[in-house]
């Protein structure tokens, strides 16, 4: 039971670690020296990285959702279905995913070219913003993450939503405190973290129309508190 979870998990600790290497320690660094300037090939670098580690977090999520629901709707089948081999294929396929991801994203944004005003008004050097700072056709970027970008967010999203629906319809046939209480602890620190990446990734690229001093806040939050909790609250479960 606890084998491919631990082993979900092991990919999402280090690519939690990955995400927030990526920019903390420039945010630190500008922190200290009050020189916040980064350049070209070091925006594009940490660009790169940071859309992949935050895909591959949200694909990892996704399969831990699908292993939840595996285990509480189907447990008498759960070693057949989430076997080793599967497992291990299917992180594979994520990196892979993740790694083709952000290359796309990268490649069409080098070949764009920027005008004057090169100022980001982010901590890290983010996709969106950085298509602000273009004086270049973006159309193709931004068809791009409509679309490809789209069904890496919303196809999991949706993937997550209908594993927990369909746990609670299971569990509220026959409601139990025990049979909540079991279900309570195996799924509690998903959705805990679930809620956490959602929740702050939303309120940074949905609910934000310009980059005030707020969203940087959420940004922070998506960026370094959330990646900081994960450890601890899995940490709390086991």
């Amino acid at each position: 039971f606890h084998s491919p979870m631990y082993f979900f998990l092991s990919h999402l600790a280090f690519s939690d670690i990955s995400l927030s290497s990526v920019t903390v320690p420039k945010m630190l660094m500008d922190m200290h020296t009050g020189q916040r300037c980064i350049p070209y090939v070091g925006c594009m670098s940490q660009l790169y990285f940071f859309i992949l580690f935050g895909t591959l977090d949200n694909l990892l999520l996704t399969v831990m959702a699908y292993d939840r629901y595996v285990a509480i709707c189907h447990p008498l089948h759960y070693t057949t279905i989430m076997r080793e081999e599967l497992c291990a294929l299917l992180v594979a396929f994520f990196w892979i995913i993740s790694c083709g991801n952000a290359l796309l994203h990268t490649l069409l944004l080098v070949r764009l070219s920027f005008c004057a005003n090169n100022v980001v008004t982010q901590f890290f050097c983010d996709l969106t913003v950085l298509l602000k700072l273009s004086c270049s056709d973006t159309f193709l970027n931004e068809l791009v993450i409509f679309t490809e970008g789209g069904m890496l967010i919303f196809l999991p999203l949706a993937i997550v939503l209908g594993s927990y629906i369909r746990i609670g319809t299971i569990i509220l046939r026959d409601p139990s405190t025990k049979r909540l209480m079991k279900v309570f602890s195996i799924c509690g620190s998903h959705l805990l973290v679930v809620f956490l990446y959602y929740g702050t990734s939303t309120g940074v690229y949905f609910l934000s129309s310009s980059w005030d001093s707020k969203d940087i806040i959420a940004s922070v939050m998506y960026m370094v508190v959330t990646p900081m909790l994960n450890p601890l609250i899995y940490s709390f479960r086991n």
